[in-house]
């Protein structure tokens, strides 16, 4: 096992999680002078600001919203020397995606607005997507897998929920596929199972957080969106 200095990914996912506490939806909000809170869903996300204040402030929340997501991870991938590295022993790698996991839980709960927060989406995006090449091809992978469910379906909390579920699969695959091959397959996932663990969690934390949007759409009441297309009459 390598040695590695503990207080500083301690310190790494602590600044990661003040990062993803960052309420963007909210301040881009409050510069057009609407508390985004008290309207729509009366969450601080992306696709909220989205619905309150138009699609272009809501790409532009989305855009920050991934931002402090992947800048924390980056940082510490150069700080920790793990950037770029194909096999990092399983140590390593579970406190890279503890860097992933602070700013995705500073997202949802942020400790300036009393930890009610978003649901992690987006940031844990460009958390995931920074972390190369470990999850960069897996959350790509998801990315690519909301955007088409988005497209048939104009549900974004659906498929946030697909596209969460879908990264520890497509962590697995990317491991066996592009992990070092001079080790054995079982080497290879074995190096990563942190990633497909806590992936895995994130995962139900992301479920856990639309299931009012789950309960919307079973019933039929969650409201479409026209992020991707207009819906026609």
């Amino acid at each position: 096992m390598d040695n590695f200095p503990a207080f500083m990914w301690i310190g790494l996912i602590a600044a990661a999680y003040l990062a993803g506490s960052i309420p963007f939806g909210l301040l881009i909000g409050r510069l057009k002078g609407i508390d985004i809170r008290a309207h729509g869903s009366g969450n601080i996300g992306a696709t909220n600001a989205g619905r309150v204040l138009g699609n272009r402030y809501g790409a532009l929340c989305f855009a920050l919203d991934v931002l402090k997501g992947a800048i924390p991870v980056l940082v510490a991938g150069v700080v920790m020397n793990t950037l770029d590295v194909k096999t990092l022993n399983p140590a390593r790698t579970a406190w890279w995606f503890g860097v992933a996991v602070g700013a995705m839980v500073g997202h949802m709960h942020p400790v300036w607005l009393r930890f009610k927060g978003g649901k992690g989406v987006a940031t844990g995006f460009g958390a995931l997507a920074a972390m190369w090449p470990i999850t960069t091809v897996a959350a790509i992978g998801s990315l690519i897998v909301w955007l088409i469910s988005v497209w048939f379906t104009s549900l974004v909390g659906v498929s946030s929920c697909l596209a969460a579920i879908c990264v520890p699969v497509f962590i697995s695959i990317a491991a066996a596929a592009l992990g070092d091959s001079d080790l054995s397959l079982w080497s290879r996932l074995a190096n990563v199972w942190p990633g497909i663990a806590i992936s895995s969690a994130l995962a139900a934390a992301v479920i856990w957080r639309h299931r009012g949007n789950i309960r919307r759409t079973l019933a039929g009441t969650e409201p479409r969106t026209n992020l991707l297309r207009k819906q026609s009459d």
